[in-house]
């Protein structure tokens, strides 16, 4: 499917906190049972974030986080289940990869396999393996 004209990339966040909420939880990445105020406090510390509304209705988002000098960490990028397949998910990395073009930050992210490909088509390259350490619970 082609990107839907109706469709409008903006650094505007949503009106409404619950609206990132839902996206999370739509998408099932609310793992660590954040609030809609945890959520909205993430953007806001966040250097750089896109969303994505149709209409009124937040349908993606993607963000930055950086030092604004040497490296950028895409992160969060994700669309809708029922809005993917649109180019609305290219449309939202390519604007946060000319934010870090612009700043001459060096754009990194850390993805699951499976999406590995995906992200080659937008220029990365892997180098190096990625570890995580659970979050403490209290």
């Amino acid at each position: 499917m082609e990107f839907s004209k109706d469709i409008q990339i903006t650094i505007e966040p949503p009106a409404c906190n619950e609206s990132v909420y839902q996206l999370y939880e739509e998408l099932k990445w609310d793992s660590l049972g954040l609030t809609a105020n945890e959520l909205q406090k993430m953007c806001q510390q966040s250097w750089y974030v896109l969303y994505a509304y149709q209409g009124s209705e937040l349908v993606g988002m993607g963000r930055i986080i950086s030092d604004g000098v040497i490296t950028g960490l895409i992160c969060g990028v994700g669309v809708l289940p029922s809005y993917q397949g649109m180019g609305i998910g290219r449309k939202l990395m390519n604007g946060l990869i000319e934010q870090c073009d612009r700043h001459r930050i060096i754009p990194q992210l850390m993805c699951h396999e499976n999406l590995e490909s995906y992200y080659e088509t937008s220029g990365f390259k892997k180098f190096t393996i990625g570890m995580a350490r659970a979050r403490k619970e209290g």
